[in-house]
């Protein structure tokens, strides 16, 4: 029987799985060749200002396999409605069969995101960090910053975005996790003092350039998944010493990596991913002066890893 998970049954679930170890492993497991990943499903509704994307992949060896749904519409709120939504379907791998279906209703998809930031920040960021810097003041930003304490020990924090009250009212749920924030008016105080940065915006438009960043900087860009979307310059990207994807397939039509290439100042030889930095088979950062940026647009195995914990969770 195909089991029906509610949101609210899922709530509380993530908060009993080490979301960060499991995307952990799920990168890896991608980078190894042990996860099948087609290409995403997108539909764009610029009039509504919205989209859909379709992510799905298969584990080698695992029983199931996961399809995920994930929407972003982001007037929603002006009509009293949340921006994201979405499920994910878990199916066998041996019959085809729907074993559940999570109405996860974007929440899923929203804390692997920030996990892969958590996951990014381990493996790149410089060994002294005395400020963190988010750049957004949506959900987002907010679950960045709170993934963020499970890795990092620092509790500084400067906040921009383009609504004064909006970055206002982020910061103060950032602060209830512990951070003394500081909303700043212009990026580049931000990112003078910074250095991890967290970009979490769906700007069209980049917000960061290469004269803006500090030698021994982290970026980790969260926000360019679709080929509209940018949020660094493309000089920017060349300019860093380590240039880390999720998904080389994946950054050759979104992303970050996709503009710097459209632009014809990087190659593939410039760029390794996230899960063969983790697993040891590439090199990330070997100093604390160079400028370390994470592309992630986001990949099926961490849908995969995060559908699985929880699905474990509710059946035992």
């Amino acid at each position: 029987m195909t089991r029906i998970v509610p949101l609210v049954t899922i709530l509380p679930l993530i908060a009993e799985i080490d979301v960060v170890g499991e995307v952990e492993c799920g990168f890896v497991a991608f980078s190894q060749g042990k996860v099948t990943v087609p290409p995403v499903g997108e539909l764009l509704f610029p009039r509504n200002k919205g989209e859909m994307h379709i992510k799905y992949g298969a584990i080698e060896g695992d029983d199931v396999f996961v399809i995920k749904i994930a929407t972003g519409f982001f007037d929603n709120p002006s009509l009293g409605l949340p921006p994201f939504g979405g499920c994910m379907l878990v199916l066998s791998q041996k019959t085809g069969m729907v074993e559940a279906v999570l109405l996860e209703e974007g929440e899923l998809t929203n804390h692997r995101t920030a996990a892969a930031g958590a996951v990014a920040a381990k493996a790149l960021a410089p060994s002294s960090v005395e400020r963190i810097g988010i750049i957004g003041t949506g959900v987002q930003a907010r679950l960045q910053a709170d993934y963020l304490t499970r890795v990092l020990p620092c509790r500084r924090l400067d906040l921009w975005g383009r609504s004064r009250a909006n970055a206002d009212q982020a910061a103060g749920d950032i602060a209830r996790l512990g951070y003394d924030v500081e909303v700043v008016d212009d990026i580049t105080t931000l990112t003078n003092r910074c250095q991890v940065i967290v970009t979490t915006t769906p700007a069209h438009a980049p917000l960061l350039r290469a004269d803006m960043i500090a030698p021994g900087t982290h970026i980790t860009a969260m926000g360019s998944d679709t080929e509209e979307k940018q949020e660094l310059t493309p000089d920017l990207v060349a300019r860093a010493d380590v240039c880390v994807v999720d998904s080389l397939d994946q950054s050759r039509e979104r992303g970050e990596v996709y503009h710097a290439r459209k632009a014809g100042v990087i190659t593939d030889s410039a760029i390794v991913e996230l899960g063969a930095v983790l697993s040891g088979n590439a090199t990330g950062r070997t100093s604390d002066d160079q400028i370390t940026i994470a592309d992630l647009t986001g990949v099926a195995a961490q849908d995969i890893a995060i559908a699985k914990a929880v699905l474990a969770k509710v059946v035992s």
